[in-house]
């Protein structure tokens, strides 16, 4: 997960440094957040026509599913701390993904400071499962 987090890491730099969002594409300055962000994101998966904003959205949705699995893994492992790094991990990966949604919604400056700080403390997380799993003989 945290090899995964650091290519969306890598797509994200892209898309930041290289890609110009046009300000009005489906789904910018919506009246409803929810639904201006999921036709923000479709947008961006099917019909930008920016490969780096494609991939980068498409790889954080599958960031998030792997997260659900990355929880129901750590559940059998019977630790507690296990399963809260996971849950947090998860949560943070999810919370930069909002802030995704409102970038291409919004384009401020500050949904893409705080995607790169869940996106720290997401890394963070999973660093600490790695840490806290047992080691088998």
């Amino acid at each position: 997960m945290i090899f995964a987090l650091l290519i969306q890491f890598a797509a994200g730099m892209l898309v930041n440094l290289f890609t110009t969002i046009p300000g009005g594409h489906p789904g910018s300055q919506p009246s409803d957040y929810f639904a201006g962000s999921f036709d923000s994101i479709g947008w961006a998966i099917t019909q930008s026509g920016l490969p780096a904003l494609a991939f980068h959205t498409a790889w954080g949705l599958l960031l998030a599913v792997t997260g659900v699995v990355l929880i129901l893994l750590a559940r059998p492992v019977g630790m507690r701390s296990v399963t809260v790094a996971a849950v947090l991990g998860f949560l943070f990966i999810v919370g930069a993904g909002f802030n995704g949604a409102s970038f291409l919604d919004f384009n401020a400056d500050y949904s893409s400071m705080i995607m790169a700080t869940l996106f720290g403390l997401a890394v963070v997380s999973y660093s600490v499962v790695l840490f806290l799993l047992p080691v088998e003989a």
